[in-house]
């Protein structure tokens, strides 16, 4: 005995419903190659990336726009850059996730480690090489999911904490 699946599985075809929400993610890389292929393989694997060449450029759009996850180049504009605009960008209503980023193996021994003075306690840091693409999807669907949480814990608390 079969069933039309039509009729067991109607599916709602609101434009509201078909829009697929993907995370937004801005990615603040002075180094063009480095910048394009990092927007490429987060792209590709299903998020909405933002590039930004410069710190004030990335300002401008954490302006603009809502992000849930917020990288910049280590090797940003000046040694302080980089954390600096993810400090900017964790007191945005929205607070997204944040991370350094390297791409430069040479950067392995000044990427900072979490909780370090230059990271700050709310940063992670991510090392990018040929050979880890598979560790960063991790680490940025990590990273995403740890912020959803954070918020949902909140919202939590928040309707507890307030009365009927």
């Amino acid at each position: 005995m079969s069933f039309p699946v039509e009729t067991a599985l109607a599916e709602d075809t609101s434009p509201r419903k078909r829009r697929q929400r993907v995370a937004r993610v801005l990615l603040a890389d002075t180094a063009l190659a480095s910048r394009l292929a990092l927007k490429s393989i987060l792209s590709t694997a299903g998020y909405a990336v933002s590039g930004a060449a410069t710190a004030a450029e990335a300002v401008g759009k954490l302006d603009e726009g809502e992000y849930q996850l917020v990288l910049a180049d280590l090797r940003a504009e000046s040694e302080d850059a980089g954390p600096r605009l993810l400090a900017y960008a964790r007191q945005k209503d929205f607070r997204p996730a944040t991370a350094l980023i390297a791409s430069d193996i040479s950067e392995t021994t000044g990427l900072p480690r979490q909780g370090s003075p230059q990271c700050g306690s709310q940063n992670s840091a991510i090392h990018i090489s040929n050979e880890n693409v598979y560790h960063l999807l991790d680490r940025v669907a990590e990273l995403i999911s740890q912020r959803a949480d954070r918020r949902i814990k909140r919202a939590f608390l928040k309707s507890r904490l307030m009365p009927d």
